[in-house]
């Protein structure tokens, strides 16, 4: 493992990257901020991308370049797209990136990435057994982790629950689309988490998403056989788990 990789996550409004120290799983600077491109069609993005590791090239140096999309990503292809633009399905983004660049790239799902930060770093730091870490946003994002392992792509916000797919009903956003009280979402979250544990019986449950910083509102009126806490890296978890994939991805080739 060198000391440090960079970690850029992909989002629907913005495009975030620094460098991480991979001993701490601490930014290693500022993080660098751009306006995700409209339409975020993969060139687009791919700019956004290089303009970033421009940026951090002093500090990244022959470190690896993980990036996140919203999106199942097998071999490095792109097979969904959820708040970017449709043109990603079926999109090679590792070659896309990697011939823009120059150097390697490692695409990851950005709720995996987020898994793997608050594994390694964060809330399910040296948890054993399975944990369950979820983005409630604008839909609900997963990641499994067995004895701090990913499985990647497990796209469990959309289980079909009561006939709906789950995140339409459980997700951030159908909290306030429909302004629900704490009370009523509660008990929408309490639905899915507890199907979520009759399938998977996991050790731990995270939650994340922007919504966590608010989670003494709504973790309390949850009553699960697992734990279940707030996320702790919020925001940094995209980046810092991009960044510790792409190298281990690169120590592995």
């Amino acid at each position: 493992m060198n000391g440090i990789a960079l970690g850029i996550d992909v989002g629907g409004s913005g495009i975030k990257g620094a460098p991480v120290d991979l001993a701490t799983g601490s930014l290693a600077a500022e993080r660098l901020r751009v306006e995700t491109p409209q339409p975020s069609t993969p060139e687009a993005v791919a700019e956004v991308v290089a303009q970033i590791v421009d940026h951090f090239a002093a500090a990244l140096g022959d470190g690896a370049i993980g990036v996140t999309v919203p999106a199942v990503v097998t071999g490095g292809v792109v097979r969904t797209a959820a708040n970017i633009d449709q043109s990603w399905i079926g999109t090679d983004a590792d070659a896309l990136f990697t011939g823009r660049l120059g150097r390697a790239v490692h695409l990851v799902n950005d709720a995996d990435a987020a898994g793997v930060a608050e594994a390694r770093f964060g809330a399910a730091r040296s948890t054993k057994g399975l944990v369950v870490v979820t983005t409630l946003g604008t839909g609900i994002g997963t990641a499994l982790l067995l004895d701090g392992r990913l499985v990647p792509n497990s796209e469990l916000g959309h289980l079909e629950i009561d006939g709906y797919d789950a995140e339409t009903r459980a997700a951030s956003s159908a909290r306030e689309n429909e302004g629900l009280s704490w009370e009523d979402w509660a008990a929408r979250l309490q639905r899915y988490y507890g199907a979520i544990e009759d399938l998977l019986w996991p050790a731990l449950i995270v939650v994340g998403g922007g919504i966590s910083k608010k989670a003494d509102k709504f973790l309390p009126l949850l009553h699960l056989r697992a734990p279940i806490v707030a996320a702790q890296l919020r925001n940094e978890a995209g980046i810092i788990g991009a960044a510790v994939l792409a190298d281990e991805e690169r120590v592995s080739d």
